[in-house]
C-alpha cells in the first residue's frame, strides 16, 4: 500500500501545491491531483493517509454527476486514458486521484452550508445563541439538526492561515450581490439533494464546504465536493444529539491531536499507525456507502 505525499511530473508545469492537491497547467486545462496529504487545524501533517486522494477524487466525481442539473462544474475527465497522451508516463501517480478541469477564476469566498449544530457553529451558539449572524432557537444541543440549513460563507485564507466566518452581506461586498446570492442558492440546493442521497446510504451530512469560480462569466462548481475533507459525515445509526458524533471525516485525527495537546501550529507531530489506519478506514467506508463501490 503506497501513499503519495506529493506528485512529481517533471515535464509538466507545476502551478502550486495546496494542503492536499497538486495543480499543473496543461494549457487549455488544469490537472488537479489529490495527494494523500492530510491537514488538520490548517496544518499539513507529516504522515500521509494511503488512498485518501483516490477517495476524495472518486467521491467528488460521483457527486459532480449527481448535481449536474443544479450547476455546471469544472470536470472535463478523470480517467488517465482520457487525458493528453503526454501524461501517460505518470499513470501510476495519477490513476484514480486526478481530474482534468476547466480553467476559471475562483471566487474569494468559500460556500459553507450547515445542517446541524457542530464545530465552530456549536461554539458560536454556546456563546451568542446564533451562528454566523443567524439567531437560533434557545435550548439547542450539540449535533442537533438545525430548523433549516444555513448558508454561512467564509473568507478563503492563505495556506497556513485560518478561514474567517463572514455574513452574507460581507460576501456580497467581496464577490458582488448577484454572484453571492447565486452561490448561496446553489450551495443550499446541492446540500439539500446530497443530504437526501446520503441519508439513503446511512450517512448524515452535518455540514459541508463548496468552492465556486467564474468561467466566461458563468458560475461553476470547482475543486472537490462533498468529501470527508470538505464535510462532516456522521453514521446515521449512531446519531445521538447532545454530544459529538463519530465521523467518517478527519475529525478522528483532530480529536487525537487535541488529546495530545497539539498547539495547532507547525510542525505537526507524527501520527501513530492505528490513527493512520483508522482514518483510512473511515474514508473508505464513506466512499463505499455513498457510491456503492470501492476504489477504482
Amino acid at each position: 500500500m503506497t501513499a503519495i505525499l506529493q506528485t512529481n511530473l517533471p515535464d509538466v508545469k507545476l502551478v502550486g501545491r495546496g494542503k492536499v492537491r497538486d495543480i499543473y497547467d496543461l494549457g487549455e486545462h488544469l490537472l488537479i491531483v489529490a495527494s494523500d496529504r492530510l491537514s488538520a487545524f490548517d496544518v499539513i501533517l507529516p504522515d500521509p493517509i494511503p488512498d485518501k486522494g483516490k477517495v476524495l477524487t472518486q467521491i467528488s466525481v460521483f457527486w459532480f454527476g449527481q448535481m449536474a442539473d443544479l450547476t455546471p462544474n469544472h470536470l472535463v475527465a478523470w480517467e488517465v486514458k482520457d487525458f493528453p497522451k503526454s501524461l501517460a508516463p505518470y499513470r501510476d501517480q495519477l490513476e484514480g486521484r486526478s481530474m482534468l478541469v476547466k480553467k476559471c477564476q475562483p471566487l474569494a469566498i468559500e460556500a459553507i452550508v450547515r445542517g446541524y449544530l457542530a464545530g465552530s457553529g456549536w461554539s458560536d451558539y454556546k456563546k451568542t445563541g446564533s451562528v454566523c449572524g443567524y439567531q437560533l432557537p434557545a435550548g439547542l444541543r450539540e449535533s442537533d439538526r438545525l430548523p433549516e440549513p444555513l448558508f454561512t460563507p467564509s473568507t478563503k485564507a492563505e495556506l497556513g492561515e485560518h478561514d474567517e466566518n463572514i455574513s452574507l452581506a460581507q460576501a456580497e461586498r467581496i464577490v458582488g450581490q448577484e454572484v453571492a446570492r447565486q452561490v448561496a442558492s446553489r450551495a443550499l440546493a446541492i446540500y439539500g439533494r446530497a443530504r437526501d442521497i446520503a441519508a439513503k446510504a446511512g450517512i448524515i451530512i452535518a455540514d459541508t464546504k463548496f468552492e465556486f469560480g467564474l468561467k466566461d462569466g458563468e458560475l461553476i462548481l470547482i475543486d472537490e465536493i462533498l468529501t470527508p475533507d470538505s464535510s462532516r459525515f456522521w453514521p446515521a445509526d449512531e446519531y445521538e444529539p447532545g454530544r459529538g458524533q463519530r465521523s467518517f471525516d478527519k475529525q478522528y485525527v483532530r480529536d487525537y491531536l487535541e488529546s495530545i495537546g497539539f498547539n495547532k501550529q507547525p510542525p505537526a507531530p507524527n501520527l501513530p499507525a492505528e490513527v493512520i489506519e483508522g482514518t483510512r478506514a473511515r474514508y473508505l467506508e464513506a466512499l463505499e456507502r455513498l457510491t456503492g463501490g470501492g476504489l477504482k
